[in-house]
């Protein structure tokens, strides 16, 4: 009976912020380990789904008999970006966000890092995860926030504005279960203060709320996803549970579901077809405040911003992405969209999803202008136009973003 052959020596190379101790414990590929075609490929795939890593590949060596050299090649991003985002407010005054985050913080696959908005009141985050914080299955994820924004709330054919204040404070346990799933669980402490500004009134809406809510979360992941640069390939999906416990006279205790199911595929040598399908539903309290938005930046580009609540949602979006340019370090895409939705109302029925009155549909054409050398550096423009002809509808209107729609 013939020798296994063994791994006698793993190489790294190419890597130089993010730390060789880190990779050493995260890839399964091991010195002494029996030599696995399988295990290989796993961690190829694991080592290019890092914020670090552009791209990464393998190669394998012969010393002797039953003795192989194993050396894996990296080719890193810059992970430290700048986040910075203009727009206009409601009342036409100009808004901005500023940030700086590190995908890669200690070399450690660590992302850390914080905002702060301005678009006419005060608002920041400060965000830490760390997967592989205590082995390579086990990390936690801290977040706190302090958020205002000026919102519409909907009840019946009125509409008024409200001083949204959300005060958070967020710690996540993350296990991963193997390549290709994962499991995040925790808890979201936080108050939530709605103040009248303008619009509509009702006896039955309060001008002012103060209420404190813990929400507790559970997200599970299954991700099938190859990279190769700009391009994706395979499925993912993930599944959002969230129960927020609260009373008040407005909102009991409610069950958040959703959904998000993604389909990528190769087409020839320059494009990608890419495809999201969420369908969500939360419990069903005839409330201003519903938890699912209709939103530009969300779920329909050329929709408008933050245009109407619901507490169901169900979105297809999909696009074609062509590469038209394509050097060492830039590329860029043209893509042609769809973005289909339908909601449920506050108090409604499922039948809802197929009222005319509640569907939209769009189609676009945009742009894609990526930096291959910096992690999510895709600068993203899309012009959305309505397809069908309800009043319900905006006309369109230009989508600008950071990193792919989906």
């Amino acid at each position: 009976m013939g020798q296994e052959n063994r791994v006698i020596e793993v190489i790294l190379e190419g890597n130089k912020k993010i730390k060789t101790s880190y990779l050493c414990k995260v890839i399964s590929t091991k010195k002494g380990a029996a030599l696995d075609s399988t295990s290989l490929q796993q961690d190829v795939l694991f080592l290019k789904r890092l914020p670090a890593v552009r791209h990464a590949y393998f190669t394998v060596q012969k010393i002797d008999k039953n003795s192989y050299k194993v050396k894996f090649g990296i080719q890193e991003n810059f992970t430290i970006l700048p986040e910075v985002n203009f727009w206009t407010t409601t009342n036409k005054q100009f808004a901005y966000k500023i940030g700086l985050y590190d995908y890669n913080f200690l070399g450690k696959n660590i992302t850390f890092g914080g905002f702060y908005q301005r678009n006419a009141f005060n608002s920041y985050g400060i965000n830490f995860s760390a997967p592989n914080l205590f082995s390579k299955h086990w990390g936690l994820a801290v977040n706190h926030q302090n958020w205002k924004s000026e919102e519409p709330l909907y009840f019946g054919d009125k509409t008024a504005n409200y001083l949204y204040n959300n005060v958070s404070f967020e710690v996540l346990g993350l296990y991963q279960i193997n390549l290709n799933n994962t499991f995040n669980f925790g808890v979201n402490i936080f108050s939530e203060k709605y103040k009248y500004l303008s619009g509509e009134t009702a006896a039955n809406v309060p001008q002012f709320l103060d209420l404190n809510k813990m929400l507790l979360k559970a997200v599970y992941a299954y991700n099938n996803l190859n990279y190769f640069y700009q391009y994706i390939s395979g499925v993912k999906n993930q599944l959002y549970l969230q129960y927020v416990v609260t009373e008040n006279d407005f909102q009991n205790h409610f069950l958040i579901a959703w959904n998000d199911f993604f389909y990528y595929k190769r087409v020839g040598a320059k494009g990608n077809w890419a495809n999201r399908l969420r369908f969500g539903l939360s419990s069903n309290q005839e409330t201003p405040f519903a938890p699912f938005a209709l939103d530009n930046n969300v779920n329909l580009r050329g929709v408008g911003i933050l245009v109407d609540r619901g507490t169901g949602s169900f979105v297809w979006n999909t696009e074609y992405r062509h590469t038209v340019y394509d050097k060492n370090a830039f590329a860029i895409q043209t893509n042609v969209f769809t973005d289909f939705g339908s909601w449920r109302n506050p108090g409604g029925e499922l039948n809802d999803f197929v009222n005319s009155k509640n569907l939209r549909m769009y189609a676009g054409i945009g742009l894609r202008f990526i930096s291959k050398k910096i992690y999510n550096a895709t600068f993203r423009i899309d012009y959305g136009f309505s397809i069908l002809n309800t009043k319900n509808n905006s006309n369109g209107g230009f989508v600008f973003g950071i990193g792919q729609y989906f």
